[in-house]
């Protein structure tokens, strides 16, 4: 025997429902179970149920809601597809394009789910198990998903829901154990679909054949408490259903009465939900009143409250407002002349047939044309497809809470859902590639992802993947995405995350060549000023940084001045004792005719240049020193790059001073100031203004704002350096200044 899942669905777009309509052919239904007879009679499913047995069952249920004989042909051909070695080229061409199409989408469900299920059970026997709520309620997740990918069609959800309910029947009359997570799948699942469209035949069975398997301790005890007073209650109900029908024919209403089908798990809801005892739930004992038309409906009512006492509270007209699948009706509970409560129903034909087979009501492929779908009146194809639509993600709504548009549209079309090579399902927008599929899995996947299998066939990476394909990916030890991936035009990738992820990728690696770059430069900085001792991550917090790569990433892009860590590297530095430099002695009376104002002592006409790295102005300390080819450079005492000079080639070191005539009012000399601040709005036209009204001229402004902080060197011409130490005391004392001192 042959072994194939119970799973059996079918899927097709829900949105070309009735464009794409199984055609009407002659004798479809007894052509197709012909068709399938010699495939399937000698095969079973892993239930242990015969499939053609399960495929006539699943029939008889379709016709008892309403299901066209093309829907019931269909349920035939999808469990033949897997006896094909070209199903859908038979198919085709024995019954025509639509049934192909049906039954091969419906096997590719079927597959999925197959290996979903077989996933969930190796999980509960793996060395380290999972709980079974958790793989319970992963399998629940997966089916949903599954449903809203595949169900795009109602025929779909209907041939799905007949396979589900069937199998509870074959497992309730067997009495073999039922397998883990098949029952609460239907209750969790199932049911509420069924409810939402409207099908309550199908809806009440799942739910009591469910609860059966669940709970059977208290499925067997409110069952027994229902046949303990069975016929004394059920010949009460009996004596007023026959007075009900009288009565209101009197009045002039022609109405079927009838009693209601107890249904144990409604029972076993209400009595937890409203903690209730068993004798307090009203529907126990309940009555349903058919009438021909709305008024009837009320005039019914009418009648039912003024014989019998009505229960306060107890009353809905879900006529006027019906409920959210479109259920109308009139609910009511009244107390008999015993006082005993019970239930009574008011609806009209029209309302019964759509409570009881929902949808299928309503829905006949061929002939859906104008008529209305779960209380909505269907003025054309549009508006009948976009009810299903609404119930559908309702529903979705219902057991995932995802806030949708009022329409849908466009909800199924955007997502497809793939399998891993675990059955694990991932969700991806349509359109989507492995390379969506594996940044999907993980960043890292995605960004090693080199080449793709789909159902087992290897396939170029940029290949947009289909509702139900398994899909592996093949992956080197290390590396990264290829800048290909982002160009839109070769379609390497549809999902935004991943797009994302990729981009992310590439900026990294940017991001740490620009770190790179900066540490480099850094690094020499420290080397040329002899600091290669300073930690880096100090350094950076002295400069307001939280760490030493922000810095490195700052100067890397050339948005952050070295010259800014050189103030940091070179504080001030006290002025020494005279004695302390090396000068040499005076050989005869200074002559007048040193350049720049300098005297030379003991060489005439010696060429003389003001050294850039101090910048000295009268009445400073100064020291010259003789040049290879450029003459005598001539330096402030205090100058840290003169004493270093000193130390190497003292016999060069030359004695000089400022002559009474340059220093003077009449000549200028330029002076650099470093003011370090709190970084502020008017900053630097404060402090020019200082400048300015101090009758200083500023020739050169340079600043830089890091992390709140401002680095401002300023150059000023000045007669006399005497003055700037005044002026930088004023400076000093404006709001957010920290330090302002000459360079």
């Amino acid at each position: 025997m042959k072994s194939l899942s119970s799973e059996h669905s079918t899927t097709v777009p829900v949105i070309a429902a009735t464009a794409q309509s199984l055609p009407d052919q002659v004798d479809a239904l007894a052509r197709a179970r012909a068709f399938a007879e010699p495939l399937l009679a000698s095969a079973d499913l892993d239930t242990g149920e015969n499939i053609l047995a399960h495929a006539d069952a699943v029939a008889s249920i379709l016709r008892s809601i309403g299901g066209s004989q093309a829907m019931q042909a269909a349920s035939y051909l999808v469990y033949a597809c897997d006896h094909l070695n070209k199903p859908h080229e038979v198919i085709e061409k024995a019954f025509g394009a639509n049934f192909a199409d049906l039954a091969m989408e419906t096997t590719k469900l079927v597959r999925v789910q197959r290996m979903a299920r077989l996933a969930q059970l190796s999980a509960s026997h793996a060395a380290t198990p999972i709980p079974m709520a958790q793989t319970a309620g992963a399998q629940n997740e997966s089916v949903r998903k599954m449903l809203l990918a595949f169900s795009r069609d109602l025929r779909v959800v209907m041939l799905r829901l007949a396979s589900r309910l069937q199998t509870l029947r074959h497992f309730a009359a067997s009495k073999l154990p039922v397998p883990p997570g098949l029952a609460s799948e239907a209750l969790q699942v199932f049911a509420p679909l069924a409810n939402r469209l409207g099908i309550w035949e199908i809806k009440w069975e799942l739910e009591d054949l469910s609860f059966r398997f669940l709970e059977p301790d208290t499925y067997r005890q409110v069952a027994r408490l229902l046949d303990e007073k069975r016929v004394e209650r059920e010949a009460h109900v009996e004596a007023l259903r026959d007075h009900l029908a009288q009565d209101l024919a009197h009045q002039g209403i022609h109405a079927t009465v009838q009693g209601r089908p107890k249904h144990i798990y409604s029972i076993v809801k209400k009595m937890r939900g409203k903690s209730l005892g068993f004798d307090q739930v009203y529907d126990i004992r309940a009555l349903r009143i058919v009438v021909p038309s709305v008024p009837d409906c009320y005039a019914a009512l009418s009648w039912v409250h003024c014989h019998f006492a009505p229960v306060p509270g107890e009353f809905d007209d879900y006529i006027a407002r019906p409920k959210a699948n479109g259920y109308q009706s009139l609910h009511t509970v009244v107390r008999d002349g015993t006082g005993q409560p019970i239930e009574v129903q008011v609806r009209t034909q029209s309302m019964h047939d759509h409570a009881e087979t929902g949808v299928a009501a309503h829905w006949a492929y061929k002939e859906a044309g104008v008529k209305g779908y779960a209380g909505i009146s269907a003025s054309g194809e549009y508006d009948a497809k976009i009810a299903v639509l609404r119930q559908l993600l309702a529903w979705e709504r219902d057991l995932s809470g995802v806030q949708l548009g009022a329409t849908g549209a466009g909800f199924f079309d955007d997502r497809i859902y793939v399998l891993t090579p675990e059955a694990a399902i991932v969700e991806l927008p349509q359109g989507a590639t492995a390379v969506d599929f594996a940044y999907s899995v993980h960043t890292n996947l995605g960004h090693r992802c080199r080449g793709a299998r789909v159902d087992g066939a290897m396939v170029p990476l940029n290949t947009p993947l289909k509702n139900g394909q398994t899909v592996e990916v093949t992956v080197v030890k290390e590396g990264g995405p290829s800048r290909d991936w982002l160009n839109p035009e070769l379609g390497f990738l549809a999902s935004h995350r991943a797009r994302a992820k990729v981009r992310a990728w590439f900026n990294a690696l940017a991001m740490g060549e620009t770190v790179a770059k900066g540490r480099e430069a850094v690094e020499k900085l420290l080397q040329r000023e002899g600091k290669t001792a300073v930690k880096l991550e100090d350094l950076a917090s002295q400069l307001g940084f939280n760490s030493a790569d922000d810095l490195f990433e700052v100067v890397g892009k050339d948005e952050f001045s070295l010259r800014n860590i050189e103030i940091v590297l070179r504080p001030p530095e006290p002025v020494l004792p005279h004695d302390e430099f090396l000068l040499l002695k005076k050989q005869k009376p200074p002559s007048q005719s040193g350049k720049g104002g300098v005297l030379v002592v003991g060489v005439d006409s010696l060429m003389t240049q003001l050294a850039k790295c101090c910048k000295p102005a009268p009445p400073d300390a100064i020291c010259g020193f003789v040049t290879r080819g450029k003459g005598v450079s001539v330096h402030r005492a205090d100058c840290s790059n003169l004493r270093n000079m000193v130390t190497r080639s003292g016999d060069r070191v030359i004695e000089v001073e400022w002559g009474g005539a340059h220093s003077g009012a009449g000549n200028v000399y330029p002076v650099d100031v470093a003011v370090e601040a709190n970084d502020r709005q008017g900053l630097l036209r404060d402090i020019s203004e200082v400048f300015a009204k101090e009758k200083m001229n500023v020739i050169g402004v340079q600043t830089q704002s890091i992390r709140g902080i401002a680095w401002m060197t300023f150059t000023v011409e000045v007669s006399n350096s005497g003055r700037l130490t005044k002026v930088l005391g004023i400076v000093a004392e404006l709001h957010g200044v920290r330090a302002a001192r000459r360079r």
